[in-house]
């Protein structure tokens, strides 16, 4: 035994009877973690991700596991990129509060004062819709709209928003809580209008250049020029397949923003730190708690998995760009991220002065899975191996995708042809909120076209009747569908209505597609 090693207890209990944090209290938590990390990794088949652990200011955890595409052996690092995801919303929510600060707007200033071209569907919530309830999810509208007009489109983010007056509501003003990305695209706009820079260079100037986040971005020309970029992924037959980046700079303020793990620690901290970082101060402490305070109450669902029981919640809220609930018996301040390929979670518990942060690529749960393992483990709770639990779900879920396929199939109704030639369905559609779409046929088969969105491109095969199967082209592995045509009492074909499955955060119910008249 080296002579030192007899003092060692002591020394560090007299640190912590001083208030102090030694080394291995910071680590015991991490104990174990990376074999757990390699473990989950294997188990649930996903080429790689990153972690980072922020507490008490310090930067305890900020490291990379596997790789950055499959079959590959570039490996993960603390700054390798993966995209965010919806966690980008709780930037917008920090850049207004930043003007609030500075008294160049309010929480609850009318959106037409900064957006007079924006218009809902009902005029009274066009009048009294504020900033405020742009970032609170209470517009009325059915849970994500519009996402049909952002998704893969070459529509600007102000286009988007000029189309968003013909989606009707589901619910009162203020009543209801419906998840949203397009009114965060307006919060964006908002900040431009305000500030005079786009959303994106404010971001960039106010937030990534003062935090030193030297390797984020949210631009897809700048996604192009990055050489430690972990690619998205999707599962095909069980097994992880890479795919491209789209272009998401119509979604901006919404999730287009792509970080590193080692990024994300620098915002934690400051989020952490009520808005001061190495002695400088970006907001002030009265924003802070402003983005932390329950803004929309949310319904809890009910508990339907036992294992779930320690960590259901008593509350849960909306902020400003983050997710409220109590977490075992302290306040939890959360976001997940998805988007093509890519999930994200971050977890803040601002009494622990505690933050962690998981980027992964795309699969059902992992990121959760390693998010809850740290969190427990700092909080002092009993170890429950979440990713063996979540990826029995995953299994289960998928077991029963497998089983509705199977009972489709089991009720086609066999014999059945369309009531007109092929080459009848084809011509030009339109939706007023879209746009135009057409329906080609192409080498015996009909195929489906959205003009302003070439990933909604789909090969028509006849299921029966009138209706036929949409088999997606795009290599994210959109989940088929069903189009079914609408005659009128004298066989005129009027146009189709969609039976699809949402795809991330698109609802095809929104549209409403009616045959364009032939030009004589």
């Amino acid at each position: 035994m080296h002579p030192r090693a007899a003092v060692l207890p002591l020394l560090c209990a007299l640190f912590l009877l001083l208030g102090g944090s030694s080394a291995s209290a910071q680590a015991a938590p991490l104990s174990g973690f990376d074999d757990y990390v390699h473990t989950a990794l294997r188990e649930w088949n996903v080429p790689g991700l990153a972690v980072s652990v922020v507490k008490d200011g310090k930067v305890v955890l900020s490291k990379g596991y596997g790789v950055r595409k499959v079959g590959e052996s570039a490996p993960v690092d603390a700054h390798t990129l993966f995209s965010i995801g919806s966690i980008s919303k709780s930037f917008t929510a920090l850049a207004l509060g930043m003007l609030v600060d500075e008294g160049k707007l309010s929480w609850d200033d009318p959106v037409t004062q900064y957006l007079p071209y924006l218009q809902l569907h009902d005029p009274y919530v066009t009048r009294e819709l504020t900033v405020r309830d742009l970032l609170t999810h209470r517009s009325g509208l059915p849970d994500v709209s519009g996402g049909i007009l952002w998704y893969g489109s070459d529509y600007s983010r102000e286009e988007v928003l000029k189309r968003l007056r013909y989606i009707k509501p589901v619910s009162s003003f203020r009543s209801t809580y419906a998840y949203q990305n397009v009114t965060y695209m307006a919060a964006g706009e908002v900040v431009r209008a305000v500030s005079g820079k786009s959303w994106d260079d404010f971001i960039r100037e106010r937030i990534f250049t003062p935090l030193g986040m030297k390797d984020s971005n949210s631009l897809y020309r700048d996604l192009k020029k990055s050489k430690n970029l972990a690619l998205p992924h999707v599962r095909i037959e069980g097994r992880p397949v890479a795919i491209a980046y789209r272009d998401s700079d119509a979604l901006g303020p919404a999730g287009s923003i792509l970080s590193s793990v080692q990024d994300m620690s620098r915002y934690m901290q400051l989020l952490l730190a009520e808005g001061t970082l190495d002695g400088r101060k970006l907001y002030g402490e009265k924003v802070a708690r402003e983005l932390f305070t329950p803004q929309m109450s949310l319904p809890i669902p009910p508990l339907t998995r036992p294992e779930f029981k320690p960590i259901d919640p008593r509350f849960r809220a909306y902020g400003f760009g983050w997710f409220l609930r109590d977490y075992r018996g302290r306040k939890l301040v959360s976001h997940t991220g998805g988007m093509d390929g890519m999930t994200a979670v971050v977890m803040l518990v601002p009494e622990e002065n505690l933050g962690i942060t998981v980027l992964s690529h795309q699969d059902g749960g992992i990121f959760n899975a390693l998010a809850l393992r740290l969190l427990d483990a700092w909080l002092g709770a009993a170890e429950t191996d979440w990713a063996r639990v979540l990826l029995k779900y995953r299994a289960e879920g998928e077991q029963q995708a497998k089983e509705a396929e199977a009972a489709l199939v089991a009720a086609r109704v066999q014999g059945t042809k369309p009531s007109l030639e092929l080459g009848r369905y084809a011509g030009n559609y339109r939706d007023r909120m879209y746009g135009d779409l057409s329906i080609a046929q192409e080498n015996g088969r009909l195929v489906l076209r959205f003009s302003h969105s070439p990933s909604f491109t789909a090969d028509l095969e006849h299921w029966q009747y009138d209706t036929f199967r949409l088999h997606w082209r795009d290599p994210m592995n959109f989940p088929k569908g069903f189009l079914t045509f609408a005659l009128d009492a004298r066989g005129k074909l009027k146009g189709f209505a969609f039976d699809q499955p949402k795809l991330l955060d698109v609802n095809f119910d929104e549209l409403t597609v009616e045959r364009v008249a032939e030009a004589r």
